[in-house]
C-alpha cells in the first residue's frame, strides 16, 4: 500500500484533495497533516474520516522534530503540499506568520522527504502546490506561463515564491522528484468566508454590505475547487519530474462582474426580485499592493496530461451556491468558530 502525506487536507482545497484520493485511491494510505489553524475544518471530511485508508494527524509544519517523527511512522511514497497561510489580507498585517509557514514549513517537509527517501527516489514524489500570484500583476492583455517572471507584491505570494524557489533548489542540488503546480483563484463547496464568493453568499443571506475593492475592475482567473483537485491528481502521476504546471479555469471575470452575477443567481434561488442583492454592494478603500490582473494559460496542462476544466464559471458558481444553501448550518458553524470543537469532540483533542 502505497503511503501519501497530504498536509493542509482540512483547509478548502487541502480537503478537495484528500477526499479525490481517498475516494479513488483506496489501495494508497491517505495522511491528512494538518495544524488546524482558523482554516482548516475536520468537518470537511466528515464523509471519509472512517474510511480505512484514510488517517488524520494533528501536527505544525513549522515543528521540524515533529514532522520527522510523522514521516519516520508512515514512510510516505509521496508528499502532496498545501499547507499554507493564504490569506493576502492577513499577510499584510502579520507577514512573519506567512514566513514561518510557507517558507519554514515547507523547507522543513523537503528535509523530512530527503531524509526519510535518503536518495531512494525511484516511485517518490514531491508534489508542492503554489499560486499564480507568484508571478505578479498582468496589465489588460497576456497570460502567465510557467516561463513568466516571479515578481511577488504581496508578503503573501513572496512568501509563495521563495517556497517554489527552494522546491526547484532541492531538486537541482539534491535530486528530490518534485512537481509544482501554480493555480488560479479557487471557489467551491467549503470555501472559509473570508474569501470573496462565499463572504458574498453569507452577506447576501444576512442583508450585510458587499464590500468591493476599489473601482471593482481587479481581475482574476477563476477555478472550481473540484477541477483543481483532478488536476493535482493528474500532476502527481504524470507530471514530469522537476516541472512545473499551471492550472488555471479559462474564466476571467473582473470582481465586479462576478459579485453581479453571483447576486442575479443568489436572488433566482432565494426567489427574491431582480437586482435585490446588488443593492448591497458597497465599494472600499483598495488593499495595499493589489495586483490588477491574473491570468493563467494552462496550454501545457491540457497539452501534456489531457486537462480540461468540466464546469463554466456560472455552472461552477451555480453548484457553489447551491451548496451552500443546502449547508447553512456548516457556514453558521464556521463564521461562529464553532466548527473549532469538531476536533475536541472527535479526536478528544
Amino acid at each position: 500500500m502505497k503511503s501519501i502525506i497530504i498536509t493542509g487536507g482540512a483547509g478548502f482545497i487541502g480537503s478537495h484533495v484528500v477526499r479525490e484520493f481517498v475516494n479513488k485511491y483506496p489501495n494508497y494510505q491517505i495522511v491528512n497533516l494538518d495544524a488546524l489553524t482558523y482554516a482548516g475544518n475536520l468537518e470537511n471530511l466528515k464523509d471519509i474520516e472512517e474510511l480505512p485508508n484514510y488517517k488524520f494527524v494533528k501536527a505544525d509544519i513549522t515543528d521540524l522534530d515533529k514532522i520527522l517523527e510523522i514521516f519516520k511512522a508512515y514512510l510516505p511514497d509521496g508528499v502532496i503540499h498545501l499547507a499554507a497561510e493564504s490569506h493576502v489580507d492577513r499577510s499584510i498585517k502579520n507577514p512573519a506568520a506567512f514566513v514561518m509557514t510557507n517558507v519554514v514549513g515547507t523547507v522543513n517537509l523537503l528535509n523530512a522527504a530527503k531524509e526519510i527517501w535518503n536518495g531512494h527516489f525511484d516511485g517518490k514524489r514531491f508534489h508542492h502546490v503554489s499560486t499564480d500570484e507568484v508571478y505578479g500583476s498582468l496589465g489588460e492583455v497576456g497570460l502567465f506561463t510557467e516561463n513568466s517572471r516571479y515578481e511577488p507584491h504581496s508578503p503573501y505570494s513572496a512568501s509563495k515564491a521563495s517556497s517554489d524557489h527552494f522546491v526547484r533548489a532541492y531538486h537541482d542540488t539534491f535530486g528530490l522528484p518534485v512537481v509544482l503546480t501554480n493555480c488560479s483563484n479557487n471557489y467551491g463547496p467549503h470555501h472559509f468566508p473570508e474569501k470573496l464568493i462565499p463572504l458574498c453568499i453569507h452577506n447576501i443571506l444576512h442583508g450585510k454590505p458587499l464590500p468591493i475593492y476599489g473601482d471593482g475592475k481587479f481581475t482574476r482567473d477563476w477555478l472550481f475547487v473540484i477541477d483543481h483537485a483532478r488536476a493535482i491528481d493528474l500532476v502527481y502521476h504524470k507530471g514530469k519530474n522537476g516541472g512545473s504546471y499551471n492550472i488555471g479555469g479559462f474564466n476571467e471575470w473582473q470582481n465586479i462582474d462576478l459579485v453581479r452575477e453571483l447576486c442575479k443567481q443568489m436572488d433566482e434561488k432565494l426567489g427574491r426580485p431582480a437586482h435585490t442583492s446588488e443593492q448591497l454592494i458597497t465599494f472600499v478603500k483598495d488593499r495595499p499592493g493589489h495586483d490588477l490582473r491574473y491570468a493563467i494559460d494552462a496550454t501545457k496542462i491540457h497539452r501534456e496530461l489531457g486537462y480540461s476544466p468540466t464546469v463554466t464559471f456560472e455552472q461552477g458558481l451555480s453548484k457553489t451556491i447551491d451548496w451552500y444553501l443546502s449547508n447553512q448550518e456548516w457556514l453558521n458553524r464556521v463564521t461562529s468558530g464553532d466548527y473549532q470543537q469538531y476536533y475536541k469532540m472527535q479526536y478528544n483533542g
